[in-house]
């Protein structure tokens, strides 16, 4: 009796347990596990290719106390955007895998149907096929409905921290992504260490993935005696930007209520906008609406802090600008086609404008500041020029260009003749002191270069004279089409 007891406790004692670890394997299942529960940080090896070999280890140095003190930090508190990264990143690889499964299922049942298996075999496997194919569309569309859960406070690690000497040279410019990828890293660490009058000079740069930029950096001035205390320094601030500190929040209110807000040339929100978490600092905010002035600024935010941003764009004045020519033409607002002359467009006031007329041989064109009172009909007259041939104005200018060249080889040419004349006849008078007589032979040499710089005086007045020509002629063919802007208004 008493062992029958034993047996049925014992098994009651077995169901229980298997019911428990059953209820909890469920109760496992059930809750949806983080991602992204590290954050891994890769410190590349300093440039110090400026430095004397004797001072080259000052790197190690620098690079030991900065892991040492990186130990130190325990998690990364993950802001807005930086969730938002992670979470599309692994959204859109759990997507495709789960579609290439149901991709990879979808063709097995295709081939099935061409192997020829009997009857039976082929309504059971193809049945199997169908049962889980159903399954992995139902994964599917549950991946495709459910975001992922990102670690919003992952435990922060250094990815090198467990070597003193290796570590991998910083990557070029445009390819520190990839050099993230292939370090399974989250961000990395460049510096250089140069010599500056017999100290030295660190400059350190973070770069994170989910930025695809280099979002910290910072420099100091050490000698050896001072290191400790100025790497405390830098290292404090450090720490404070790879653990994250409290994100700073922004919304703003716009008015019109349909503007677009840029925040850091990133596209934040149209009109009135939920609260949005942002790194502290400075960002830059630009507004634009439609017929409404953009706006752009800076402000600086502070960790922990709401920051609420009002923006009242002011309204464009329009204002109506008869365009007419002394020829008809088509009409050109910029590099657009806005119809043939005489035309009425619709322009803001006080703004530069580009318009251009022009037919089959012949142009005007004119940049002028639109009039500043809307309450006024304006009218611009547009006087179109026959327009040179094809390589007129090259040709304008390349004679111009070469005319200047020349202008240049003559007046060396004529200063050179001028001293030797001169030099020449120093000569002659040096001589007649000396000797109380001419020397024939100067005075042949004398005839010579006075007939030699008189006629490099003539070829620089000709040359000169030519060039000044030429010049006009490029300015005026250069400026051919363009016209003085009389803007004539009235009272509408």
């Amino acid at each position: 009796m008493k062992t029958k007891a034993l047996c049925f406790l014992f098994l009651l004692i077995a169901l229980s347990t298997q019911v428990f670890a059953k209820g909890k394997a469920d109760k496992g299942d059930n809750e949806k596990k983080t991602q992204n529960d590290e954050w891994i940080l890769c410190i590349t090896d300093f440039d110090v290719s400026s430095l004397y070999a004797e001072k080259t280890n000052i790197s190690g140095m620098v690079i030991k106390n900065m892991i040492e003190r990186f130990n130190a930090i325990n998690y990364r508190t993950r802001i807005s955007p930086e969730y938002a990264y992670y979470e599309e990143h692994a959204w859109t690889h759990e997507k495709t895998t789960a579609a290439k499964a149901l991709s990879a299922k979808l063709d097995e049942r295709s081939s099935k149907i061409y192997l020829g298996e009997p009857e039976w075999r082929y309504k059971q496997t193809i049945a199997s096929l169908d049962t889980q194919i159903e399954d992995l569309r139902l994964k599917l569309e549950e991946v495709e409905n459910s975001a992922p859960i990102i670690n919003k406070e992952p435990v922060f690690k250094v990815k090198n921290a467990s070597t003193d000497t290796s570590f991998p040279s910083a990557p070029k410019s445009g390819a520190e992504v990839r050099f993230c990828r292939e370090q399974n890293a989250d961000a990395f660490l460049s510096g250089s260490i140069r010599d500056f009058y017999g100290r030295y000079l660190l400059s350190v740069k973070l770069f994170t993935a989910y930025t695809r930029s280099y979002v910290w950096e910072d420099s100091l001035i050490f000698s050896h005696d001072d290191l400790s205390s100025v790497l405390e320094e830098l290292i404090l601030r450090m720490i404070i930007v790879l653990s994250g500190n409290k994100p700073s929040a922004i919304t703003f209110v716009t008015e019109p209520q349909d503007a677009l807000v840029l925040i850091n040339r990133s596209f934040a929100g149209k009109g009135d906008a939920a609260i949005m978490e942002y790194p502290a600092g400075k960002v830059t905010i630009t507004a634009s609406a439609l017929n409404h002035d953009s706006y752009s600024f800076e402000t600086e935010l502070n960790p922990g802090e709401l920051t609420v941003v009002n923006l009242r764009l002011n309204p464009i004045e329009y204002g109506n600008l008869d365009i007419m020519g002394n020829h008809n033409g088509n009409v050109y607002h910029g590099a657009l086609y806005v119809g043939e002359a005489p035309v009425t467009l619709r322009l803001p006031s006080s703004r530069m404008e580009y318009i251009q007329v022009e037919n089959s041989n012949r142009k005007g064109l004119v940049v002028f500041q639109t009039p500043s009172n809307p309450e006024f009909d304006n009218s611009l007259s547009v006087r179109m020029d026959i327009m040179p041939k094809k390589g007129h104005l090259d040709r304008a200018r390349r004679h111009y260009y070469w005319v200047w060249g020349g202008t240049w080889i003559a007046g060396i040419a004529a200063w050179i003749s001028y001293y030797t004349f001169t030099n020449i006849s120093m000569a002659i008078t040096s001589d007649y002191n000396a000797t109380g007589s001419y020397n024939d032979n100067f005075y042949k040499d004398y005839y010579g270069t006075y007939e030699i710089f008189t006629g490099t005086l003539i070829a620089l007045g000709v040359v000169s004279a030519y060039g000044i020509y030429r010049m006009i002629r490029y300015i005026g063919t250069s400026g051919k089409g363009t016209v003085p802007v009389t803007v004539t208004g009235r009272k509408k």
